[in-house]
């Protein structure tokens, strides 16, 4: 199956029109209809319906496998890149917004460096691919165990940092004056969804042994980054959210309750490529030590 046949596919379903990837990936339009009809007649099946354009079932399935399979190509390719790659005078890194906590902050040096927020599944991906020298994403986990990561490719993770958990609040709300919360006590509330800037509501429904769907209900949806934002809507009255106690704590008119059943932690890890050609150095190695010290 050839790569380059199988990424126009994967375009052309994606943008649901060979016009519109033709255009994004620099082909004619009749290349793109060559692409397709060549990957057909090398599977023996049809992929896609012509109007509309739409994957058939034959071709929703190759897509379950195309964006794995693509990605670890693009990962060995900058893997490969490394070994003849100069020393860097840069440092760019691929950060989920609430793996930015201060620390993480001040370890960064004070020039040459390019920060991204991005959302955490994506993390792993850029740091995979090349797209960034190192990686800070966050999630939810017991003390002292390590996240669930995609797999994507060979990557080094490191713990840099564990937060309590809080339920954000109003301050006139009914439980704003205990002095904890369970999440038993909150399946049935309304929450705040927020993919990027706050804990996702399917990670709280997966530890509590929720079916998908059911319980913590979403009231309101942001999708911005900001975990600042997702606080003050909390505060509001749009919806409860779970953040780490320090993002939590001092918002006005927010109360932050700490989270005392299930145990978990906030956990912040740094990302780095592995093997012996991806020795950190210069701004990179900079930046990891100020973490890991």
């Amino acid at each position: 199956m050839d790569p380059h046949l199988l990424r126009t596919y994967v375009t052309v379903a994606r943008l649901a029109s060979f016009s519109e990837a033709a255009r994004e990936l620099g082909y004619t339009q009749s290349a793109v209809s060559q692409h397709i009809a060549a990957l057909e007649s090398d599977l023996a099946l049809p992929l896609l319906t012509r109007r509309p354009v739409a994957p058939t079932p034959a071709g929703e399935r190759l897509l379950e496998h195309a964006e794995a399979l693509l990605l670890r190509l693009d990962a060995a390719r900058a893997d490969l890149d490394r070994f003849a790659a100069a020393p860097r005078a840069t440092l760019n890194v691929a950060a989920s917004p609430l793996a930015l906590h201060a620390r993480a902050l001040a370890a960064l040096p004070a020039t040459g460096v390019t920060l991204r927020a991005v959302p955490r599944e994506r993390v792993p991906v850029a740091v995979a691919t090349g797209e960034a020298d190192a990686g800070l994403v966050d999630g939810v986990a017991a003390p002292s165990d390590p996240l669930r990561l995609p797999d994507v490719a060979p990557l080094a993770a490191t713990g840099v940092a564990e937060e309590p958990l809080a339920v954000v609040l109003p301050t006139t709300h009914p439980l704003a004056g205990r002095t904890g919360l369970r999440l038993d006590d909150l399946v049935d509330a309304r929450w705040l969804e927020a993919p990027t800037a706050g804990i996702p509501l399917d990670r709280l429904r997966a530890v509590h042994g929720e079916p998908a769907g059911r319980g913590f209900r979403t009231a309101l949806r942001y999708e911005g980054g900001d975990p600042r934002t997702l606080a003050a809507l909390a505060a509001a009255g749009h919806g409860l959210a779970l953040l780490p106690l320090p993002v939590a704590k001092d918002v006005p008119g927010a109360t932050a309750v700490p989270l005392v059943a299930p145990r978990l932690v906030h956990r912040t890890e740094l990302l780095l490529p592995t093997g012996a050609d991806a020795e950190p150095t210069g701004p990179v190695a900079e930046f990891t030590g100020r973490l890991k010290s």
